[in-house]
């Protein structure tokens, strides 16, 4: 009977420590995220995680960040319909605002061609984008 007890306390003991070094690789993968209350962040959809869309976003919001509570809870509020409700800070991500297309531009120059450049076509590129059937 004492074989058997130090036989269970020893598998004990080797499960023990298993899960501690289980828990630092978790532990060690995970990214810590901090979020502060009036924050906009994007909210992930874990149903569409199960039936997914090619295209479609798994990522729904912007939300804003209302309350930050210990242990990674946050409180977080739609600011289409006014809603609150509290999810895990794991499922949270930083919203980065949209850039608008009005309010960026881009110059562009024409660009100088010459023989000595690194933007020199050759000769046969021409004919052969201009008659491309005519190897046949």
């Amino acid at each position: 009977i004492s074989e058997l007890d130090e036989l269970r306390r020893d598998a004990y003991d080797n499960s023990k420590l298993s899960k501690e070094r289980m828990k630092v690789l978790h532990d060690k993968h995970i990214q810590r995220k901090s979020f502060e209350p009036n924050e906009q962040v994007l909210l992930y959809n874990s149903r569409l995680h199960l039936f997914p869309g090619k295209l479609r976003s798994r990522w729904s919001g912007p939300y804003v960040v209302k309350t930050v509570f210990p242990y990674g809870a946050v409180e977080i509020t739609n600011p289409q319909n006014g809603n609150t409700f509290k999810v895990n800070g794991q499922r949270l991500k930083h919203f980065l605002a949209k850039l608008s297309h009005e309010d960026t531009s881009i110059p562009l120059e024409d660009p100088i061609y010459s023989h000595g450049s690194a933007l020199f076509i050759p000769l046969w590129f021409h004919f052969y984008v201009h008659n491309p059937f005519s190897h046949l």
